[in-house]
């Protein structure tokens, strides 16, 4: 295992410069369809990421690209706000229901009525084009852990096309085995390059 302690650095000297090239899809994944790319962080370091994340939506955006940065925190409560959940009622329900009943709620709600890739594409420009835009997904963290983002980007193929980055909070285990959170079991199925 690498030492995630190193994130900055890996941030700016191994991602950054390849987001920067003139169509970066080639580099950030084996797959010609799957422009995807995932960057582990220690997540205790969310707060200290999302700030990073900013300064690299700046820098890249100083060299001509266009950056969509996409809260997955704010994707959860756009979900909760359209199917009419509102903070007291959830707190109200998860005391009467408990956190497992709540957990599968929002579970469902992400995966079934307002589902999550669908809430992450419509951030998207119109216009997108591979060779200018890219994606950064931040606050995979807010979804621990009711929803674990293994198929995030596998349902993103198809309606996103452009260089896209998905900050994971969690550990790496071998080649490719993520463990979100640095708690549940690792997952070994992903296809994007792991960065």
């Amino acid at each position: 295992m690498r030492d995630l302690n190193q994130w900055k650095e890996r941030l700016t000297k191994d991602l950054e410069p390849l987001l920067a090239l003139k169509d970066p899809r080639p580099r950030i994944s084996a797959y010609d369809n799957l422009p995807f790319a995932i960057f582990v962080y220690p997540p205790e370091h969310e707060f200290g990421l999302n700030e990073e994340a900013g300064r690299l939506a700046t820098r890249l955006g100083n060299t001509g690209k266009r950056v969509t940065t996409v809260s997955l925190a704010e994707r959860l409560w756009t979900a909760l706000e359209r199917e009419g959940y509102v903070i007291d009622e959830l707190a109200k329900a998860e005391r009467d229901s408990g956190w497992d009943a709540m957990a599968t709620t929002l579970h469902d709600i992400l995966r079934r009525t307002q589902p999550l890739e669908k809430l992450v594409a419509e951030q998207l420009p119109g216009d997108a084009k591979p060779e200018r835009d890219i994606v950064l997904i931040t606050r995979a963290g807010s979804l621990f852990p009711f929803y674990r983002t293994s198929a995030l980007l596998e349902n993103l193929h198809g309606l996103v096309g452009v260089p896209t980055v998905l900050f994971y909070p969690g550990t790496l285990e071998g080649p490719s085995g993520l463990r979100f959170m640095g708690t549940l079991d690792p997952e070994h199925n992903y296809r994007p390059r792991i960065f």
